[in-house]
């Protein structure tokens, strides 16, 4: 049995990298709370980038219906926790990994803990979980660790990036400005005004902000990963320019396209305070 390298497993990776440049991702430490749908991929793409140490959190398990789009979601996981299945499936990457888990997800009583030492905080938490994702977002300001949201949309991907010194999650979403109601709305307007997912919707019934469900593809959460581990190459490496908030961008593979996002005063803007009323009108909230 061939001996685990760390040095040959990543070595396909120097021409886009330098070897100097794979050495700092290997003591890197990216914290990711949420191993479902983005999270999970998130996961090992960066391993597969060489990523060494991470801090990782949830409290879920693996049930029959994450099979369409998680990483970790299989017939033999069924029932079992998805921090552990994650875990064991990122160390038969690599077998090196310092990981430190987090059962119960992130709390306000382990944020701290979970932050600790990190350079960059990626979200993979679930759309409708928005109080915590205030929270850790608000914490990595504070402690000046850029944060990055990459949300799968129909056949696609959003990605704001929030950077130290830059635009608050919070100032930019303006989540507590409306109704409990209204978050889902703020959330996802805010995410991608484009909106390039909106035009192939074969089924509106299937979103159903009241009760937390909305439909879901693999194909999403496969280029999230992709785009998520390509802006934390960058800012962990300081190359290249990184589009931060209120600048973003949205990848459509259905239609085929590109929006380059702008939005000053985030979801204050104008044009997105229209966009949400509107949304509210038809969504009777």
């Amino acid at each position: 049995m061939q001996t685990f390298n760390y040095d040959e497993a990543f070595s396909r990776n120097i021409g886009w990298l330098t070897r100097p440049e794979q050495e700092m991702l290997r003591h890197q430490r990216v914290a990711i709370a949420g191993l479902g749908g983005v999270g999970g991929i998130h996961l090992l793409t960066l391993c597969r980038l060489g990523i060494g140490k991470f801090h990782l959190a949830d409290f879920d398990s693996f049930d029959l219906a994450n099979f369409n789009r998680q990483a970790g979601a299989t017939v033999g996981s069924i029932g079992q926790p998805k921090l552990d299945v994650m875990i064991r499936q990122a160390r038969d990457i690599n077998p090196e990994l310092e990981i430190t888990g987090f059962a119960d997800g992130v709390t306000e009583g382990n944020l701290d803990a979970f932050l600790d030492g990190v350079a960059l905080f990626i979200d993979g938490l679930d759309f409708f979980v928005f109080e915590m994702r205030q929270k850790v977002f608000a914490a990595c300001a504070a402690k000046g660790i850029p944060a990055i949201t990459a949300a799968p949309l129909g056949m696609g991907a959003a990605v704001l990036n929030f950077l130290p010194g830059g635009m608050s999650f919070d100032d930019y979403f303006r989540l507590n400005e409306g109704t409990e109601a209204e978050k889902p709305v703020r959330f996802l307007m805010g995410l991608a005004p484009a909106r390039l997912q909106m035009g192939y919707l074969a089924d509106p019934s299937a979103v159903d902000f009241a009760n937390r469900k909305g439909p879901s593809t693999i194909m999403a959460c496969q280029l999230c990963a992709g785009i998520a581990a390509t802006e934390a190459l960058k800012i962990l490496l300081g190359r290249g320019p990184v589009r931060a908030a209120p600048t973003g961008y949205h990848f459509d593979a259905y239609r085929n396209k590109l929006a380059l996002t702008w939005r000053p005063g985030g979801n204050r803007n104008p044009l997105q305070r229209a966009l949400i009323a509107l949304a509210k009108r038809k969504l009777g909230l």
